[in-house]
């Protein structure tokens, strides 16, 4: 493989692929038991619908958040290709930064910065699914909730309709029909938690295949952003072979040592020409005063 394609952004198909493999699973086992999901659907459409909107609201947006990188990794393979591409969304900073041609190297800070805009946008792009999963269960609990106060006040109710002294089978009628609404309250309550809770599963299955496509990108932008800044950092020569390299230092330690010894020639030729000049003065001094001496009578 080339060098340049070493660090080439990976597509996230096999992540969608995933996804898709997910829901045609999931919708195989709703065809099946399509009979007993409609009627607990029926016995709150509302709430239920509320709750199947909003899944598939998340779903949409989960398979958004994959789909989206498709654009970023062309662009940024782009820059080697040499091919044009649309402008990405989540690398827009790093798009003007680098200009039209995306060949402008970027300082540590900029990287820095950029990767950090990156990240947020990531995060920021699954708040919104996130968020529809914790109301997947909310609205699940609250169907709950709301059928379990439905069934406490008609079991009040058939209580206190009961009365004494009637006949045993007028009795048992009155309390097979005034049951009727105590059970409607549990479908309620026990539909409305099977539709939140499974939603909830499918979109948190969907969530995490999201993340794990936008870290994936995330750190192959990183290790590619990074490789260019340091081809960027390294010298016009740092390709050559490393034979060649480990001459050209054995030349350059040569040259350094043959240099220091030519410092060190010239400095022992100055000292030796201080001391015969010293030793001239000398002799020139002891020479005048053995002159100035006066002469013995």
């Amino acid at each position: 493989m080339p060098e340049k394609d070493a660090y080439r952004l990976s597509s996230p198909t096999i992540f969608l692929v995933r996804m898709v493999v997910f829901l045609i699973l999931v919708g195989f086992v709703a065809a099946i038991l399509h009979r007993q999901i409609e009627t607990a659907f029926m016995a709150n459409p509302g709430l239920n619908g509320l709750i199947v909107a909003a899944a598939a609201l998340g779903v949409l947006l989960a398979l958004a958040q994959v789909g989206r990188l498709y654009r970023e990794i062309a662009w940024v393979n782009a820059r080697d290709d040499g091919t044009p591409a649309r402008l990405p969304t989540l690398l827009a900073p790093m798009a003007k930064i680098v200009g039209e041609g995306g060949r402008t190297p970027l300082s540590p800070q900029i990287l820095r910065l950029v990767l950090d805009s990156v990240a947020t946008r990531l995060d920021e792009s699954r708040e919104t699914s996130r968020y529809l999963t914790g109301l997947l269960v909310f609205l699940g609990l609250l169907g709950t909730f709301w059928g379990l106060l439905e069934t406490v006040g008609s079991i009040g109710g058939v209580i206190a309709s009961l009365q004494g002294g009637g006949e045993t089978t007028s009795l048992f009628n009155d309390l097979k029909s005034g049951l009727a609404r105590p059970l409607a309250g549990m479908s309620l309550a026990f539909t409305s938690s099977l539709f939140g809770l499974s939603g909830s599963l499918v979109l948190g299955f969907l969530d995490l295949q999201a993340g794990q496509a936008q870290s994936r990108f995330y750190t192959e932008l990183e290790d590619r952003l990074s490789a260019d800044l340091e081809a960027a950092r390294a010298p016009q020569g740092a390709q050559q072979d490393p034979t060649e390299a480990l001459e050209g230092l054995a030349t350059g330690v040569q040259a350094l040592v043959r240099h220091m010894r030519q410092e060190q020639q010239m400095i022992r030729d100055w000292v030796e020409a201080q001391a015969d000049r010293q030793a001239r003065l000398q002799a020139a001094m002891e020479a005048h005063l053995a002159g100035e001496k006066p002469e013995p009578r």
